[in-house]
């Protein structure tokens, strides 16, 4: 009889742990002292914009967005709830303190959301329409026969 023996079969090398990742370090608030405020007021809504002077949108805030729904979005009061708390993420995160106003569009709260400003200490250096104005038209009906 032969006996048998037996050698523990080589373990396999235990794996690795992953390299920890490096804690994020918290992204750095940038300063904007002035920047643009966008306003887009349409009968079915009202939407606010804060971005720097480039452009790039910093904190931007709905009518639909602070809670309001259907027909009451459109409305002057839902704007300017929408203005306050676009106003005062972009004050408390950007410290902005100057904008200037871009307004489009027909709808109730365009003066309303302008006018909410006031309470935040925002200085208004200017107020530019750029609604956009249809120059010719949409293209008629194709003609009746007959």
């Amino acid at each position: 009889m032969m006996a048998e023996t037996t050698t523990p079969a080589p373990e396999a090398p235990a794996a690795a742990p992953a390299p920890a990742k490096a804690p994020r370090s918290k992204k750095a608030r940038r300063s904007v002292p002035s920047g643009q405020l966008h306003i887009q007021a349409t009968f079915n809504n009202t939407i606010i914009s804060f971005t720097d002077k480039k452009g790039n949108v910093l904190t931007q805030s709905s009518a639909g967005a602070t809670g309001f729904r259907g027909s009451k979005k459109g409305t002057a009061y839902a704007a300017q709830v929408a203005a306050e708390k676009a106003a005062e993420n972009a004050k408390s995160q950007y410290g902005v303190n100057a904008v200037d106003v871009f307004v489009k569009g027909v709808g109730l709260g365009r003066d309303a959301a302008i006018r909410a400003l006031g309470g935040f200490d925002i200085t208004i250096d200017s107020i530019k329409e750029v609604t956009g104005v249809p120059h010719g038209g949409v293209r008629p009906r194709k003609a009746r026969r007959g």
